[in-house]
């Protein structure tokens, strides 16, 4: 049977090669998997079938016809629409403007919008993704991460597409948002769709997927059915040799009391009370919408609460915390839902970034920076972490999300670790009491873990960690704590 989609040794380079001779493809009504470490080149292959990025080599077939799409404008009408990793919304626009910016219904014929109609098919499209509840004329950047994610995934959807890319689809969301999206996917299956589904979420891949393609280091090392091959194989294809089993539990007997939150109310979230001792991960868990950003944010100083205290340590006295950096200068930080604006400076480098929580230790006397003094704070934890990059100097916006992910770990690792050894510039920096984080946003579950000498607090939309590393749960459903 022809496919539906082909693709031929396609490759691409930017400062070096991302992908080479990467070959595969597509039939109707088939999820074909993509999956690969960070840095892999998956979304360097989604962007080029979707028409966002041009290969420097290779061919692709659609329908069994030469496609050469210029721009994503064209992929769309070729029939391949794509939902990418990093969202892409115009916070400005209503959800409904935004499900169907380029084609809007009109009335009269003279370009008037009919916004009856755009009303109507906007609540048609949210319905299919679980957001039956969602009003059409909320602002884009009023909601969260999460829910902007759906309503890119809905106006995908909501488009009559022969191919789908699902570039990271389910990570912002809970797993039972991401049900509803398996649902959706399974219906454009059975319509014949073809459905590329690119995700480090291995239990998604089995559960969706019919095929599997392993890329590493921007080359295909396999492409199988997934009823014949286990977790295990992928991941060894993967990263190129076998993954030693991940060590049991471990008992742990947490400090004094690092972070202590009483009666916190503000935009999303009332009455929050917790605590979080040294050397402990206190997870949030809840549904997009649930308050777990926005409880964050304001403890953090980044948005103002109503009512409301936070203690630090074991002292009595609540600190004074009015924007962040009155959090930072007390010990606090925060890796950011939304890395790409809140989070990254991404046209500076990965050194730059890092360095950015030791600016003044960096920096001389006279408040120039020193290439060395930045790169002896900066480079061991880029190492750390294990960001893949072709140096410490490569702009942060040229890497994978799980990279740029991790490089936000390594700054805050930075300002509670670094130190040279016998220096006399560097002075001992102030530890990091506890972080308030989403840690493992478009990181997959291969990459290396930080270790916290203090307390981490984390949202997790679903518990694909094992248990070891979430020993207590709090969940918050509609901004209300639940034991």
């Amino acid at each position: 049977m022809p496919s539906l989609f082909e693709a031929a040794g396609l490759g691409k380079a930017y400062a070096a090669p991302v992908l080479t001779d990467v070959s595969l493809d597509l039939q109707a009504g088939e999820v074909h998997a993509v999956v690969g470490e960070n840095g892999a080149g998956k979304s360097t292959l989604a962007r080029i079938v979707a028409g966002v990025a041009q290969p420097d080599g290779g061919s692709m077939r659609l329908r069994g016809a030469a496609y050469a799409p210029r721009d994503r404008a064209a992929s769309r009408d070729a029939g391949v629409a794509i939902v990418m990793q990093e969202l892409n919304g115009i916070g400005t626009l209503t959800v409904a403007e935004s499900l169907f910016l380029d084609r809007l219904p009109t009335r009269f014929g003279v370009g008037v919008i009919d916004r009856r109609r755009l009303r109507a098919e906007a609540r048609a499209a949210l319905a299919r993704v679980g957001l039956a509840d969602l009003g059409p004329d909320r602002p884009l950047a009023s909601l969260g991460i999460g829910q902007q994610q759906l309503v890119e995934i809905a106006a995908a959807l909501a488009r009559r597409s022969e191919v789908l890319i699902l570039d990271e689809p389910t990570a912002a969301l809970t797993p039972a948002e991401a049900e509803a999206l398996f649902a959706q996917v399974e219906r454009l299956r059975r319509e014949g769709t073809g459905v590329f589904f690119i995700s480090h979420r291995l239990a998604e891949v089995e559960r969706v997927a019919d095929r599997v393609s392993v890329l590493r280091d921007g080359r295909l090392v396999a492409t199988r059915p997934v009823r014949g091959i286990g977790r295990d194989e992928i991941v060894r294809l993967m990263v190129g040799r076998a993954i030693l089993a991940p060590p049991g539990p471990v008992d742990r007997e947490p400090g004094e009391v690092a972070l202590r939150v009483l009666g916190f109310t503000g935009a999303g979230f009332r009455d929050v009370s917790f605590e979080v001792r040294r050397g402990e991960v206190l997870g949030l868990a809840g549904l997009v919408g649930s308050g777990r950003t926005e409880l964050l944010r304001a403890i953090y100083g980044a948005d103002r609460r109503s009512a409301g205290s936070v203690f630090l340590g074991p002292s009595g006295t609540p600190a004074s915390i009015r924007s962040p950096r009155d959090a930072v200068r007390l010990g606090l930080a925060l890796v950011p839902e939304d890395r790409k604006t809140q989070g990254l400076l991404l046209p500076f480098s990965v050194r730059a970034n890092v360095s950015l929580s030791r600016l003044r230790d960096a920096a001389d006397a006279f408040g120039r920076l020193k290439g060395g003094r930045e790169s002896a704070l900066a480079d061991p934890h880029i190492a750390a972490v294990g960001v893949r990059a072709l140096s410490p100097e490569q702009p942060v916006d040229q890497l994978s999300g799980g990279n740029q992910q991790k490089t936000l770990l390594a700054r805050w690792l930075c300002r509670d670790l670094s130190r040279r050894e016998g220096s006399t510039w560097a002075p001992e920096p102030r530890p990091t009491r506890c972080c308030v984080a989403w840690p493992t946003g478009g990181r997959p579950s291969s990459s290396p873990r930080p270790s916290w000498k203090s307390c981490l607090l984390s949202p997790t939309g679903s518990w694909s960690c094992r248990p070891a590393a979430w020993p207590r749960p709090f969940a918050g459903v509609s901004g209300r704590p639940t034991p």
